[in-house]
């Protein structure tokens, strides 16, 4: 009989250690937390989808949402998620790299920096959404696995920003070095209104 049958009383060996498994309900915790959704929580625990459920219901006080995760790589392109998305991959890779968090702990706090900077210089706290959702951001970290996305230098900052992977390199100017015409009016006439 091995320590881990004794432990569980049942004489059989158990699969799963209760330190472990301990650690993955403390992870999607902070998960559910940050607003990941289920399927997130599925891809990075080994935790059941009831378990799961019953998780977020408990941390979110509501059922998980239903539906499929958005997968649009064009998402990422566009003049605002853009550089929010540079912004947080930029954060990932470092925290990915350089310090002991990796994978999905390394998600996980450079999402929370990410959502720290994001509301910098911002008059109060507000219930607006964040530009970048948890589960974009989980996508992001994904295409670039997947080699659908890349970052891309700007000629003129010379700063990484996401682009289509396998987009011509040179001369490439980012969102913020030349923004769309219309960039930013959309929420300044919404707080007009």
């Amino acid at each position: 009989m091995t320590a881990k049958s004794v432990i569980s009383g049942t004489g059989k060996s158990v699969g799963k250690s209760v330190s472990k498994e301990a650690d993955e309900i403390l992870l999607a915790s902070d998960m559910i937390r940050l607003g990941a959704r289920l399927q997130v929580l599925q891809a990075e625990t080994s935790l059941s989808y009831d378990r799961l459920s019953r998780l977020y219901r408990e941390i979110r006080g509501c059922s998980p949402p239903k539906g499929m995760l958005p997968f649009s790589v064009d998402w990422f392109m566009t003049w605002l998620p853009n550089i929010h998305s540079s912004v947080f991959y930029g954060i990932y890779r470092y925290l990915d790299t350089y310090t002991p968090a990796k994978k999905t702990r390394a998600l996980i706090e450079a999402y929370r920096l990410y959502l720290e900077q994001a509301s910098v210089g911002r008059a109060a706290p507000t219930a607006d959404e964040p530009v970048l959702s948890f589960t974009r951001a989980w996508m992001l970290i994904r295409f670039v696995e997947s080699g659908m996305i890349q970052l891309s230098h700007c000629v003129r900052c010379t700063g990484g920003f996401v682009a289509h992977a396998h987009d011509p390199q040179q001369n490439f100017v980012c969102a913020i070095c030349r923004p769309p015409p219309r960039a930013g009016k959309t929420r300044s006439r919404a707080r007009a209104l």
